[in-house]
């Protein structure tokens, strides 16, 4: 199959060229408008508990609480009256409801809540565009805060920080490139096949976005690994395209054997990551589904374009793809004797290496068994800014408001009496204050808000949450609702689906390598080694962004890691794991096919495999790496994250750890059993490039 594309790909090479770049190019211009439709919800689970009492209570009071919420510099009378006036005139298209201003004679300020009339977190966002200039009474200064304005300020910096990070890391990319391959035309290929990456994701993306809801992040997301897997698939690809031209093969031979390997180890190994990716739908959490959409799009576009664009433009470009080399080009190929000569020192003594690395490996991890999470709140965003100055009044000067409280919503229009009863056996628990009707019944439903003496979002306030959960309540049903549960709620959420995620993970990469290298111990090895790498970097994260260490640093506020990054960032570093395990095994199968021992198969594989591996992460930490430097806790999150996976797992553990593990396990890591072995062979996926002699190889003139 693939070299049958291959030689398609080479002699209809102008019509596959100009077909991917025009379908791309129009894909990403309509792409442009998912922006008008992106969410900024999706963080909570949509059938638990808290959402369905959510949903009652607004069924039947309409909507409450405050979407924005204002902190006035003032307690006086006078200034209140001036405020309730200005307020009163606000749009009603866009507010539903303005309280009345709650002072705190204590701070000197007062707070207004004012909930806007839309629906769904798109209409509140331009409602509050609407209405935001309108907020400010002269001669009185305001901070403004709440749930929208927090989402869109973390929309509108994850923006801005998307457009530095691929305006700083796309030039260092380009140059790092020039270096490595050591010419300028060589270079821009991988970056081209970037772009076109990233506006084919947009297009797609806009398309899911007319059916389903699309996070904001899903657009940071997709770049970043659009980008970064398409440089990463053009590296290999134009690397082994180099390679076979200097072999003295004609350009069509060299593109039809480039797609025969590395072609299909980009397809292998792309499919891997997007099995891996769409872990993430296995979640109710639209977050979660829509960074599924955004990875799965991106690094299956980067894929395609790799395959048509990149094989076309090289049978266009023929010897030509070396031009413009720098002086160090026209020495010659880098050497790979420094790679086979570190293969070999380390199976001289495999124990010596393996066991230490392990063993950091390991204790690197612990920390992770600490894990607290949390959700987004302000806190993502940066010191200073003025909807994060906005809560931190509230939490402050307001501390009745803000300590949050537990909303109870009872069906089934029971007895008065027995409400009063129900909401005093509330009160009685540990961690809760008083607890009062919130609301004049409706429709037979009953409201009961009870204040939390503790901060919300602890693990006594979630306890407290449990409790009131287990108690008997009149009525025909009791939701507990309210922040504490939606957290807790979707906590158990992903605590319920992630098993699921795992043993899909495991299953998918067992089966996958093992039809691919015929053998059983190699996938196992995989899954361990890339858990090891996986548990490490998470380790060093939580003593980070959790317990605090080096926090400084970075200018993050340590707190409880949300929950859904932290399962992004297991889905895309273990399926960048076993990425680069896919490039350095299908090398080293290879050679063993060839007839290579076992130590021969290592030391060729990590050769040909070694510079091009670590180029490779060296690349995509550049371009994942320039989150670490964002205005969001969470986009630093991932940036660090990337840049700790990337450089463990693409040079201790692949150019290291791996080989030592091989040498140990000798000629059992290539072993199947025979019926087994029957079925790979059957049905394989993949195919065997021609051996060179089969092959007229001209002279090169």
């Amino acid at each position: 199959m693939f070299a049958k594309w291959g030689s398609l790909a080479y002699r209809r090479r102008w019509v596959v060229l100009i077909a991917t770049v025009v379908l791309a190019v129009a894909g990403g211009v309509w792409g442009l408008g998912v922006f008008d439709k992106l969410s900024q919800g999706g963080y909570d689970a949509p059938d638990s508990e808290s959402a369905r009492a959510n949903k009652v209570a607004e069924q039947a009071f309409g909507r409450t609480g405050g979407d924005v919420v204002v902190v006035y510099d003032t307690v006086d009378p006078a200034q209140l009256r001036k405020i309730d006036a200005q307020l009163s005139g606000l749009p009603s298209d866009a507010v539903l409801t303005v309280q009345d201003p709650y002072p705190s004679p204590e701070a000197g300020k007062s707070l207004v809540a004012i909930t806007l009339r839309g629906s769904d977190s798109n209409t509140h966002v331009k409602q509050y565009e609407q209405i935001k200039d309108q907020l400010h009474v002269d001669g009185i200064s305001e901070v403004v805060g709440g749930f929208i304005p927090t989402q869109k300020a973390i929309n509108d910096m994850s923006s801005s920080d998307l457009a530095t990070a691929e305006a700083v890391s796309l030039p260092i990319v380009l140059l790092l490139l020039i270096v490595i391959f050591g010419g300028l035309v060589a270079a821009s290929l991988p970056v081209l096949v970037g772009g076109l990456a990233i506006m084919g994701s947009l297009g797609v993306l806009h398309a899911i976005s007319l059916g389903a809801e699309v996070n904001s992040f899903a657009v940071n997301v997709a770049s970043l690994l659009g980008l970064g897997m398409a440089i990463d698939y053009g590296l290999f690809i134009v690397g082994r395209f180099r390679e076979e031209m200097a072999a003295g093969r004609t350009p069509e031979q060299a593109v039809k054997r480039t797609v025969m390997s590395a072609g299909r180890t980009v397809v292998f190994s792309a499919t891997l990551l997007v099995i891996a990716l769409s872990g993430l739908l296995l979640f109710p959490h639209g977050f979660l589904k829509s960074l599924s959409y955004g990875g799965m799009s991106a690094v299956a576009i980067a894929m395609v374009v790799s395959l048509t664009l990149l094989p076309a433009l090289l049978g266009v470009l023929g010897h030509r793809v070396d031009k413009l080399a720098m002086p160090w080009r026209k020495k010659g190929e880098p050497s790979e004797r420094g790679w086979r000569k570190l293969a070999g020192v380390v199976m001289k003594r495999p124990v010596l290496f393996a066991l230490p690395i392990i063993a950091v490996l390991v204790a690197l991890g612990a920390p992770f068994l600490g894990v607290k999470f949390g959700q987004v709140t302000e806190k993502v965003l940066p010191e200073g800014n003025a909807v994060r100055v906005a809560a931190e009044s509230i939490n402050n000067d307001f501390p009745g408001l803000a300590s949050g409280s537990i909303k109870i919503v009872i069906t089934g229009d029971p007895a008065p009496a027995d409400v009063q009863a129900f909401a005093a056996r509330v009160g009685a628990v540990p961690g809760v204050g008083e607890a009062v009707l919130a609301a004049e019944p409706k429709n037979g439903v009953w409201l009961v808000n009870a204040g939390l003496d503790v901060d919300q979002l602890s693990d006594e306030a979630k306890q407290a949450m449990k409790d009131v959960r287990a108690l008997d309540g009149p009525g025909d049903e009791v939701l507990v609702g309210g922040n504490t549960a939606v957290v807790s709620d979707s906590l158990d959420a992903v605590r319920a689906e992630l098993p699921w995620m795992v043993l899909m993970l495991v299953g998918a990469t067992f089966l996958l390598m093992f039809l691919a290298f015929g053998s059983i111990l190699l996938p196992i090895k995989a899954v361990v080694v890339s858990a090891l790498s996986l548990s490490a970097t998470f380790g060093v994260l939580v003593l980070v962004f959790q317990e605090g260490y080096g926090a400084d640093l970075l200018g993050v506020t340590p707190g409880p890691l949300e929950s859904g990054i932290v399962v992004l960032m297991a889905a895309m570093v273990f399926g960048l794991s076993t990425d680069y395990e896919v490039f350095l095994m299908s090398r080293m199968v290879e050679a063993r096919g060839r007839g290579a021992s076992t130590e021969e198969a290592v030391a060729t594989g990590l050769a040909k495999t070694g510079r091009v591996i670590t180029a490779a992460a060296l690349l995509l930490i550049v371009v994942t790496g320039a989150f670490a430097f964002s205005q969001i806790a969470m986009m630093r999150f991932v940036g660090v994250g990337m840049i700790l996976a990337l450089a463990l797992d693409a040079t201790v553990v692949r150019m290291i750890l791996v080989p030592a593990v091989l040498k140990l396990l000798g000629n059992a890591a290539w072993w199947a059993p025979g019926p087994l072995k029957r079925i790979q062979e059957r049905m394989a996926i993949h195919e065997e490039a021609p051996p060179v002699e089969d092959e007229r190889v001209p002279a090169r003139v």
